[in-house]
């Protein structure tokens, strides 16, 4: 159940008070070494004690910061991200920023600056900013080895990890690498079924397990000209293999005893291949980039139901083969005069190609094909994009950045009920930062943005697991967010650093269940919707209280959501977002010697999903526990033991489900309560 506003929020206060003690008594995480045009600057010295093998490592100490991944927008547009490396933003959209800082060996990086968002010559930035300055060197390369294995329910993990080589040839940097962000994930448990007047109705028994590879390789290039000009060329593979299997038992007064199995399947590969030129042209430069990309998904999901007094078994299969292509061209050009200024043009094309089929077995044991309307079609989007920015110091301690522009895209599904619509949206920034005194920073952003559509929502699909279908809905537009967002940075100098957010945002257009015609129900457009919430981080160290070497991390976010229920006209939270979240981790590095401990807490509520037919919340945990061992210095390797979950996370659905939609009677209400047990990882990292 939902808590009143006002009560989750003293719940989050009290969380607050039991999780971090008043700022004043802690002193800061590695202090920064100095400050450089109003950046907090952390050298490698400040992360020693930690041993780090990469840049990621070292970024994750850095006090008071999150790191935030890039958004996946529309194109490439402007900077969504709090992450740059040497004063650019980290090329591609399939490249992840963990994975990119992961391949920077550690005693390349010169120092890290973290930086107000707005004092930046990058359109979109705002807040905190880490810049993480690099340097070229000989051939090094590092390595990580991450197995894990599960008490119940799954097999040893033994494929995750990733190794890369980084040199330099003349004016040519490269990076190589490869990596498998392997998983295997299961649960089991219980699952009852009872009628709407509270009577049982059925008794589920089942326990899953997914088996996930996707090995990658990359390459990164990186030419300094001679004359000043840089060249960046990004390219990666990746193969994907997923493997689901479920399997269980039902009982219940008056129907018949089954064996119930799900099987799915999901294959392809993908590639990307992007890179920029920038150089001097007249009074500034231009930057010139280029990005094309590919996705081929084909999936199979089955589910069949064999009965224990001999009824033929009854089963369904559906199928789905896509394709995603994606091809974008940009120009950027900036100069100064009278501060920064940047003109940017952008074209991008998008399409999906996708064949969907659904078979029913029949009583002779065949796979029938049965009609899905609007399942198989082509999808796809031209968008044209123009943007101007200007920023400049209004005093010494106070800088704006503002963007204006917009875009035009033309929105074509073929097959499927298809059409051709256009749209043209204007987009702008406005980004102010303000020293207000010497250790308090603050960030102002306001923004409106156009939000990318997944493609596959115009497609009619299949959940057979969960007995879930979407008709498919050809008329939806991409949702457009107005936000406006103020941050406290705030610096206790040897006390610590920690950081207050507050947002808003409407969104009109919003992506969410809606009718589609008589019965069906699909992703659609809803008028408008509101969101806002505040953000509380900290980091703090124990050595005034005598605990030298330890060190907390803390985080809090509360948010709220509005929007009008398609069905029912009342206001209800937007699907699936999140409500609170809490998050408290201890690292203790033992002083004069080699090894590590901690151990973090966390928690997480999110609102419930709101389709046509039923209401329910699919969720984990709601406490989320881990202890971590770690020597830093094994043979030369790191070496960490981690165990999460001794607290029994428990994976669970609770839902209503109506007779039709739900302003209906009800026809059963679920609730599932599977056991995740404790996992246990082993991490080894090197460098060669």
């Amino acid at each position: 159940m939902s808590l009143p506003t006002s009560a989750r929020i003293a719940r989050l206060a009290l969380t607050a008070a039991l999780f971090a003690a008043p700022p004043f008594v802690f002193a800061q995480t590695s202090p920064a070494t100095g400050t450089a045009e109003g950046a907090r600057t952390y050298t490698p010295e400040d992360f020693a004690r930690y041993a780090p093998r990469n840049a990621l490592a070292m970024l994750e100490q850095v006090p008071g910061f999150v790191i935030r991944e890039a958004v996946q927008e529309r194109g490439l547009g402007q900077a969504t991200g709090n992450v740059l490396l040497n004063g650019q933003r980290l090329s591609g959209k399939s490249n992840d920023v963990l994975d990119q800082l992961g391949r920077i060996p550690a005693n390349n990086v010169v120092r890290i600056e973290i930086r107000d968002g707005a004092t930046l010559d990058i359109p979109g930035l705002s807040g905190q900013v880490a810049n993480v300055v690099t340097k070229a060197g000989g051939i090094s390369g590092s390595w990580r080895w991450r197995p894990d294995f599960r008490k119940y329910y799954t097999d040893p993990q033994l494929t995750r990890g990733e190794v890369s080589i980084s040199g330099t040839r003349g004016l040519l940097d490269y990076t190589l690498g490869f990596q498998n962000n392997a998983s295997h994930s299961g649960a089991g448990g219980d699952t009852y079924i009872y009628n709407a007047d509270g009577s049982f109705r059925e008794y589920r028994e089942d326990a899953w397990t997914g088996e996930y590879d996707q090995p990658k390789l990359s390459a990164q290039l990186v030419h300094h000209g001679a004359t000043g000009s840089l060249g960046n060329l990004n390219a990666s593979w990746q193969k994907v293999f997923y493997d689901y299997v479920e399997d269980g038992t039902r009982i219940g007064p008056g129907l018949s005893d089954r064996v119930r199995s799900v099987r799915s399947e999901q294959g392809g590969h993908n590639y990307e291949i992007g890179g920029d030129y920038d150089f001097t042209l007249g009074a500034g430069r231009l930057k010139l980039i280029g990005l094309g990309r590919f996705d081929h998904t084909p999936i199979s999901d089955q589910v069949e139901t064999r009965f224990v007094d001999g009824s033929p078994t009854t089963g369904s299969r559906f199928t789905r083969d896509g394709e995603t292509k994606e091809r974008i061209a940009r120009a950027e050009y900036r100069w100064k005069r009278g501060g920064d200024w940047q003109v940017s043009g952008e074209y991008a094309f998008n399409s999906l190609d996708s064949r969907s089929e659904l078979f029913v077995l029949d009583t002779g044991g065949v796979y029938q094909p049965v009609p899905l309307p609007g399942g198989t079609a082509t999808v796809q989007e031209d968008r044209y994009e123009v943007m101007g920015t200007y920023g400049r110091a209004l005093t010494p301690k106070a800088t704006l950045q503002v963007s204006l522009g917009g875009e035009y895209s033309k929105l074509e599904q073929v097959g499927g009920g298809g059409l051709v619509r256009t749209f043209r949206r204007p987009k702008g920034l406005v980004s102010l930062a303000w020293k207000a005194m010497p250790k308090l920073d603050l960030n102002m952003k306001l923004q409106r943005r156009v939000g990318q559509l997944d493609f596959y929502d115009f497609l009619a699909s299949v959940d057979l697991n969960d007995d879930q279908t979407n008709a498919g809905n050809p008329d939806l537009v991409p949702p457009q967010t107005s936000e406006l967002e103020v941050e406290a940075v705030r610096d206790l100098g040897v006390y610590g650093n920690t950081s207050l957010r507050i947002y808003g945002q409407r969104i009109d257009d919003i992506v969410d269940t809606i009718p589609i015609g008589e019965n069906g129900e699909s992703p659609g457009n809803i008028d408008s919707a509101t969101l806002y919430g505040l953000e509380w981080k900290g980091t703090f160290e124990l050595a005034p209280l005598g605990w030298h070497g330890a060190k907390v991390n803390t985080r809090l976010q509360w948010q709220e959501s509005r929007v009008r229920d398609p069905l029912t006209g009342e206001k209800r939270p937007i699907s699936n977002t999140l409500k609170d979240f809490a998050e408290i981790g201890l690292r203790h590095d033992i002083a004069g010697t080699s090894w590590a401990w901690g151990g973090n807490l966390s928690y997480e509520f999110y609102s419930r999903d709101y389709r046509l037919t039923e209401v329910g919340r699919l969720w984990e945990g709601p406490v989320w526990d881990s202890l971590f061992l770690e020597r830093k210095d094994l043979m030369g390797m790191t070496a960490r033991f981690t165990v999460t979950n001794l607290i029994d996370a428990r994976s669970m659905w609770q839902r209503t489900v109506y007779v039709d939609r739900r302003t209906g009677p009800v026809d059963f209400n679920e609730d599932r309560n599977r056991r995740i047990g404790p996992i246990f990882q082993l991490s080894l990292s090197g460098k060669f």
